[in-house]
């Protein structure tokens, strides 16, 4: 018995180390797995968290204090007092330095976002209603993924966030984003990843990951685009090297770059 119940708790734990995912009652974040997200983990955790408990429980005391040491049975005559000058210069400083101790964390996480690095892998995504598309430019690749139905999900594939092609990356590896849209505004969200771009027609926007952990990651669009917003999930699967460079064979020939299929996109978008 007790060895099934450790075989029981295995399989939940290599669950978890393969596949990151939204879980039912989930409070905080998903497991960070990339350096950005674990910045942006302590950020919240250890940053704001206290700093915001602390201001909640002195801006409560004061009202307690208020309450009781002014309640009109101890004050019969209120006092006609209009200001206090040392109160206004404590209560508008403190609240700046505590904004100023706040905010320098905060652009160090925001601009280790948009410091790219030189890229190992540079993957675009193109937002479509509602579906995603991405190309490997560098490897001649292109293929759209679109979420498998309920009907069609094989075991152990999660309800809304499967797709049937997948983003296969290697690990620990740098992977610049490249992010635009075809029609209206979405958003390529990887919360493991601490990744988040609006994706706009006519621009692209640039982000970037280094995963730290082999396994399948979930996210979906984050812009509200239309009837289906919440039917693009995305789907990355990270790989090691070896495991990555077998896929980059096989898909550049499943995969290889078709002009007819581009140029049947490049009119559909005109006709809309």
């Amino acid at each position: 018995m007790k060895k099934l119940f450790f075989v029981f708790i295995a399989l939940i734990y290599s669950a978890e180390a393969f596949a990151n995912q939204p879980k039912n009652w989930q409070l905080g974040f998903q497991e960070p797995a990339s350096q950005t997200m674990r910045d942006i983990v302590w950020f919240h955790d250890y940053m704001l968290v206290p700093i915001i408990v602390a201001i909640s429980a002195f801006v409560l005391f004061l009202m307690l204090y208020v309450m009781v040491r002014f309640r009109a049975s101890r004050n019969p005559n209120p006092s006609k007092r209009t200001h206090n000058v040392l109160v206004e210069i404590v209560w508008t400083l403190v609240p700046c330095l505590i904004l100023i101790v706040m905010a320098v964390p905060s652009f160090k996480v925001l601009y280790s976002q948009d410091a790219i690095p030189k890229a190992d892998v540079t993957i675009k995504a193109i937002g479509y209603q509602w579906y995603w598309g991405y190309e490997y430019p560098d490897e001649n690749i292109i293929f759209d993924a679109y979420m498998i139905e309920e009907k069609d999900l094989k075991e152990g594939q999660p309800r809304l966030l499967a797709t049937d092609n997948v983003v296969v990356v290697p690990v620990n590896k740098v992977v610049k984003v490249l992010i635009t849209a075809n029609d209206v505004l979405h958003a390529w969200a990887l919360p493991a990843f601490g990744v988040k771009r609006d994706a706009m027609p006519g621009r692209v926007n640039e982000t970037w990951f280094k995963a730290e952990k082999v396994g399948t990651y979930y996210g979906q669009c984050s812009e509200l685009c239309g009837i289906k917003h919440a039917f693009m999930p995305i789907e990355v699967k990270v790989v090691s090297e070896e495991d990555y460079q077998i896929w980059l064979s096989e898909a550049k020939i499943k995969f290889a770059k078709d002009e007819n299929l581009i140029n049947k996109k490049l009119v559909a978008s005109k006709l809309k």
